[in-house]
């Protein structure tokens, strides 16, 4: 640590000296001014014999440093691994832009109708067929389009629906699940 001695440099203030004696942590040095003063060893820094900067920078090691500055590469994530006869989750996107080539000229109150008969007819096939699973992406915004889908949802019998995989969807989308009847 520190020896008798030493030339040291205080961190936080403008003060140098050398090293009288080291108690525990505690430092007494004698200033250049010719105080004597004590300091925890953390408060100290060595300082080279002679005030030449480049021997204080011999003793650096760059490859450490440059180390240190390089940006991480970023994570994968890691893929779900799915069953090999599982087939994939209808995805059905309800944006008014995907169910219209030109939305002038409709009110909210259109665009909103059209997104809810379009989530009513894929959840009336999705019946019929024995679909077990589909998502529908509503998407973030005001929630508007999302209480309105929980509504039409709540309306049928045996449907379960939550909100869908974060990671995949983020919170702008609902899985619906349909209980089969086994007859």
């Amino acid at each position: 640590m520190f020896n008798k001695g030493d030339k040291v440099s205080v961190l936080d203030e403008a003060v140098d000296g050398v090293v009288l004696s080291v108690k525990d942590k505690v430092v007494t040095i004698e200033t250049t001014d010719g105080f004597m003063m004590n300091f925890a060893a953390n408060e100290l820094i060595k300082i080279g014999d002679s005030g030449n900067l480049m021997d204080g920078i011999k003793g650096i090691n760059i490859s450490e440093i440059s180390k240190e500055k390089e940006i991480p590469k970023p994570r994968s994530f890691v893929k779900e691994k799915k069953d090999k006869h599982e087939l994939p989750v209808p995805e059905f996107d309800l944006h008014i832009e995907k169910l219209v080539p030109n939305k002038r000229g409709m009110s909210n109150y259109d665009i909103l109708t059209l997104q809810s008969e379009t989530a009513k007819r894929h959840i009336e096939f999705a019946i019929r067929n024995r679909i077990p699973k589909i998502v529908f992406i509503h998407g973030v915004g005001e929630g508007i389009l999302k209480s309105e889908l929980d509504f039409l949802l709540g309306r049928y019998d045996n449907v379960i629906f939550q909100d869908a995989n974060y990671q995949k969807y983020g919170s702008g989308a609902t899985e619906v699940y349909f209980k089969q009847n086994t007859k």
